[in-house]
C-alpha cells in the first residue's frame, strides 16, 4: 500500500523563494500524493451515528483483481454485425469504383491499394503534383456521391 508522503515546508527550507515558486512546489508535491496515495488506496467511511462502515475503493485496480471478480471485459474481435455492415460496404465500394473511368480507377489504385504517394506518381507521369492531387480530391468526392446513392 502507498504511504502518504511528509509535506515539506517550503517557505522554511527555501527563504529566499518567491511564492509563486513555493506554491508551484507545494502544488507539484499535492499532484505526486494524489498519483501515489489517493489513486492506488481504498479507504473505509465510517458513519457514527448509523454505526456503518462503507468501503471505499481505490480508482485503480489490477488487471488480476479484475479478473478474480469476474469483471466482463469487451472482445477485441470484430462483432459478426460490425464484420457484415463492413462486408457490405466493401462490395459496395468495389462497384462504385468499376463505375470510375479507367484513368480514375488506375489513380485509385496507385494511391490507395498500391501505396504510393502523390508526388511518386507525379514523377512516373510527369504531372504537377497539385494536379494529382486536385484528381484525387474529385475522384473521391465522386466515389461519395456514389456511395450514397
Amino acid at each position: 500500500m502507498a504511504k502518504r508522503i511528509r509535506r515539506i515546508n517550503y517557505r522554511e527550507r527555501y527563504p529566499e523563494a518567491s511564492d509563486a515558486v513555493i506554491e508551484v512546489l507545494e502544488k507539484s508535491d499535492r499532484k505526486m500524493e494524489y498519483q501515489q496515495y489517493d489513486l492506488k488506496v481504498e479507504r473505509y467511511q465510517i458513519d457514527c451515528v448509523s454505526c456503518a462502515i462503507t468501503l471505499i475503493p481505490s480508482r485503480e485496480d489490477s488487471f488480476e483483481r479484475l479478473e478474480d471478480s469476474n469483471h466482463q471485459f469487451a472482445s477485441d474481435e470484430i462483432s459478426v454485425e460490425d464484420a457484415a455492415v463492413q462486408a457490405v460496404l466493401i462490395e459496395k465500394m468495389l462497384s462504385c469504383l468499376e463505375m470510375l473511368t479507367p484513368k480514375e480507377q488506375e489513380l485509385i489504385k496507385e494511391l490507395f491499394f498500391k501505396g504510393k504517394s502523390e508526388h511518386q506518381i507525379s514523377r512516373e507521369i510527369n504531372i504537377a503534383q497539385r494536379t494529382i492531387h486536385d484528381r484525387k480530391v474529385r475522384i473521391l468526392s465522386k466515389l461519395k456521391k456514389l456511395m450514397e446513392n
